[in-house]
């Protein structure tokens, strides 16, 4: 189930600006977006997690609108757009913490900045791919790695990639330590949450860390 999320979110306003993207207002009355997430755990050779490496594809018709909006720019190639829309999206998701929170036996672990980046159109979608260093590098054997990726005022909703009702094999991928075990939790709202979503205008944001409750949780146990 998608549920029926926010047409922009503040971290997307200035790339869409820059882009002068416009929508009219029938258009922004009941809109649906969502990012598709594939994650890959990254490891040293001693063991230790290093950061996350994380695909992004936003829905169709909201890719559909920005490659518009790309080739309408004049003297530009649609590369050339891409190359500068990653660097104005990776810039603006700084600012939010890159809509993830990574956990290791429950104590937050700090993110570093990210400098490999970049947007492709790949199956007609706008993919965002990035990784997400951690400032310090804890062992992973024995621990419990969490994450979760979210809007904060989901005005979008990020999903695990999936095949049916059941998240793909490259939903979550740690290749160097297959002892690990891997899964991603559904989000379970309580139906308070689900109520105050649905009850925002198309003008509206939820309140910060609304999106927390609609987020679903991977997770790497390793013994």
């Amino acid at each position: 189930m998608r549920f029926v999320t926010r047409w922009l979110t503040p971290a997307w306003m200035g790339f869409i600006g820059a882009l002068s993207l416009l929508t009219s207002a029938s258009a922004m009355a009941h809109p649906h977006g969502w990012i598709d997430i594939s994650v890959r755990v990254l490891t040293n050779d001693e063991g230790r997690v290093t950061g996350l490496h994380q695909t992004w594809q936003m829905d169709p018709f909201y890719s559909l609108v920005v490659f518009d909006e790309l080739q309408r720019v004049d003297g530009a190639t649609l590369d050339e757009g891409l190359d500068q829309l990653g660097g104005e999206i990776r810039n603006n998701l700084a600012s939010q913490g890159y809509f993830t929170e990574v956990r290791v036996d429950g104590e937050r672990l700090p993110l570093g900045e990210v400098s490999e980046y970049t947007a492709m159109q790949r199956d007609n979608r706008l993919t965002f791919i990035f990784i997400l260093p951690f400032a310090s590098a804890p062992a992973l054997s024995g621990s419990k790695l969490t994450y979760q990726v979210y809007d904060p005022t989901y005005y979008l909703e990020v999903v695990h990639e999936a095949e049916g009702d059941q998240p793909s094999d490259n939903a979550l991928v740690l290749r160097a330590m297959p002892e690990c075990e891997l899964s991603i939790m559904p989000a379970d709202p309580d139906p308070e949450k689900v109520v105050e979503a649905s009850r925002l205008d198309a003008d509206e944001s939820g309140e910060p860390g609304l999106g927390r409750y609609f987020a679903e949780t991977g997770q790497v146990v390793c013994p």
